[in-house]
């Protein structure tokens, strides 16, 4: 007798579904903690939550929550063309960026074609890539980053895009602006790098991407930037992608009709506008960050230096230790299915978080 999941193609049967970090309400049920008591550093998310002028900007906006968005997101557009100086036509809004990546992939890919990213990348690219049934490519990496030499070398006639993530997530490494640039000039027209750049704003100023500056010279850009990391809205979902008018016509073509709800559109326009909270962002994660893997080097673990607001660390048997964590109420990520069974991955918290999960894990190492 067939069963209705037989009726899916083989492609989607065979995906395995994304894991999520888990939410403090699940761990609170699970293991009998109070809620107030867990710690999620599990998810890369603001621990500053949201920004003050993006917060009043949600409260105005729920007086009109009956009507539908604007499904241009015409404020929006306007405010990302005046910050970032692209146009109009070079935008593609998102229900996360997420949903760019997504995107992308409906719109250029297909069975018979091929993606190529890195081993250890963000697992989506993998997903939207065997969502529309085409094969995707993982090249090994080099000291947990992007082989560029081997990733152009695995392009084929049959490849259609690239995905990149600068700073890469789980492991937090970075590729060099000018070694990026070559591996793009380097590539025939008709493959598209999409660049996922979602945690750009946590990166120094002499590391800030440049890429933008080059949508003019390569038609086959497209940058992908989310406004769930430092700009604190991660509940929100809403990212945007930036590429030239010929690429973004043939995405928003694909794109649902009011993907991006109102909430998220208004609270998105306040937040490019309060520079001064995502300074404030900046400089606590810089500092957390350097708790944290000062922390991790008097317990005398590895850990990958980090360019993200996140570091991931190698520990002995890690999903032990996963659990250990989550009975004393602390929240990880374990990045097994990133083939790095040997590590976890800890987001940069409060002063007061990243000590207690340090005091957590000492006591554990310890044990």
């Amino acid at each position: 007798m067939t069963r209705m999941c037989d009726l899916a193609p083989p492609y989607i049967r065979s995906i395995a579904p994304y894991q999520p970090g888990k939410p403090i309400s699940d761990l609170a049920r699970e293991m009998g903690l109070q809620p107030e008591n867990i710690i999620k550093l599990a998810s890369n998310e603001n621990p500053l939550g949201v920004g003050p002028k993006a917060q009043m900007a949600m409260e105005e906006a729920l007086h009109d929550i009956a009507r539908y968005p604007d499904g241009n997101s015409f404020a929006l557009r306007d405010a990302v063309c005046s910050k970032f100086g692209v146009k109009p036509d070079q935008l593609v809004f998102g229900n996360g960026s997420n949903d760019i990546l997504e995107l992308a992939a409906r719109a250029f890919l297909h069975a018979g074609t091929e993606a190529v990213y890195s081993q250890h990348a963000f697992a989506v690219y993998a997903l939207v890539t065997q969502a529309v049934g085409a094969k995707g490519v993982a090249v090994p990496a080099v000291n947990f980053g992007h082989d560029l030499t081997a990733m152009r070398a695995a392009v084929t006639p049959r490849t259609r895009i690239v995905f990149i993530a600068n700073p890469n997530n789980p492991t937090g490494t970075l590729l060099g602006k000018q070694a990026l640039h070559d591996f793009i000039a380097s590539l025939p027209r008709e493959v598209l790098v999409v660049l996922d750049e979602a945690y750009d704003e946590y990166l120094a100023l002499e590391h800030k991407s440049e890429a933008i500056n080059w949508l003019g010279e390569f038609e086959n850009l497209i940058i992908s930037r989310t406004f769930s990391k430092a700009y604190g809205l991660a509940g929100l979902r809403i990212g945007f992608g930036m590429a030239s008018p010929d690429v973004a016509d043939m995405m928003n073509r694909v794109r649902q009709p009011f993907n991006v709800n109102s909430i998220a559109q208004a609270a998105a326009v306040a937040a490019l506008d309060d520079e001064e909270f995502v300074l404030r962002s900046f400089a606590l994660n810089q500092a957390g960050m350097a708790q944290i893997t000062q922390g991790l080097h008097a317990l005398g673990l590895e850990y990958i230096p980090s360019h993200g607001n996140f570091v991931s660390f190698k520990i002995a048997e890690a999903g032990k230790v996963y659990q250990q964590l989550l009975q004393q109420g602390v929240i990880l990520r374990p990045i097994a299915a990133y083939e790095m069974p040997d590590y976890l991955r800890v987001s940069i918290g409060l002063f007061d978080e990243n000590a207690r999960f340090l005091q957590v894990l000492e006591s554990i190492c310890r044990g």
